[in-house]
């Protein structure tokens, strides 16, 4: 297949399971702060990656380690940003905010690639970023601290799908999630300590187990996916997750079907098409 149609479905195919994960970090009990989640998310995910991927040799063995352990701290620290905005901010306010990230990548991608972006890929971000804001009925309130932390999510998001694209190069998607999981689980642990928490129910022990697959699936297929596309390109198919996200609150949370669901979706999904439409042009 060519690369313009495999890199649009990988990661297409990684947000759906990014909403399937993030629906179930929702439907976690209160009991489970940021740094709980945080842990379970990293410290499953590598366990799962050391189970399955990791053979007789050293399962660490990489290409540019410090870029790796680098764009595991600036994942980790994007996750732990974007969860506090949520919890401090409306969501519609910290969701669009955080989801400016494409934007991000091609400023990053312009300052470390030296990628030219046409007024009509930048159009189509802009346009994108428009969609997200009419489908979570935005409005900038909230304290300036979470507004921050918000922006601070989004331009982390946007310099580690720009590392990415850096890694792959000569690493599989494998061991940069490794890298990844392991930084987070670094960062978690102290806290966790502290702090405490086993599952209760087998309900619980489920929906644990789920937040670990869906993230190793998504993380995986996200990473394989910058090896098609660009930072800003992954980056805004990545944000049909807030087209899949109200889709899952329409079908399961009994959330209405509103314009705003209609109209911000279809700008998403068709700033999406438009620019993968702009990228075959340019290389043909």
């Amino acid at each position: 297949m060519e690369s313009s149609i495999v890199g649009p479905i990988l990661m297409l195919s990684a947000a759906v399971f990014f909403t399937l994960m993030s629906t179930l970090v929702k439907l976690m009990p209160q009991g489970y702060t940021v740094w709980h989640l945080g842990f379970v998310r990293c410290f499953g995910g590598m366990v799962v990656l050391l189970i399955f991927f990791a053979n007789k040799k050293n399962p660490y063995k990489g290409h540019n380690i410090p870029l790796l352990i680098l764009r595991g701290a600036t994942g980790a620290t994007a996750f732990f940003a974007v969860v506090t905005a949520v919890r401090i901010l409306p969501i519609s306010t910290a969701i669009v905010l955080f989801y400016a990230y494409p934007l991000f990548a091609a400023l990053f991608g312009i300052m470390i690639y030296k990628e030219k972006i046409s007024l009509n890929q930048a159009g189509c971000m802009a346009v994108l970023v428009a969609g997200v804001a009419v489908l979570f009925d935005f409005q900038l309130t909230g304290n300036v601290y979470g507004q921050i932390m918000a922006i601070a999510g989004a331009v982390f998001a946007g310099l580690t799908v720009t590392l990415i694209r850096s890694l792959m190069e000569k690493n599989g998607p494998v061991i940069i999630y490794l890298y990844f999981c392991t930084v987070g689980t670094l960062l978690t642990l102290p806290k966790f300590i502290m702090e405490p928490i086993i599952p209760t129910s087998a309900l619980e022990w489920a929906m644990i187990s789920g937040i670990v697959v869906f993230s190793v699936l998504a993380q995986l297929l996200m990473n394989q996916g910058f090896f098609f596309c660009k930072g800003f390109e992954g980056g805004a198919y990545m944000s049909s997750e807030t087209v899949f996200t109200a889709i899952v609150g329409i079908l399961f949370l009994n959330d209405p079907v509103s314009w705003r669901f209609l109209v911000g979706g279809v700008l998403i999904v068709g700033s999406g098409f438009a620019l993968n439409w702009i990228g075959k042009i340019k290389a043909k």
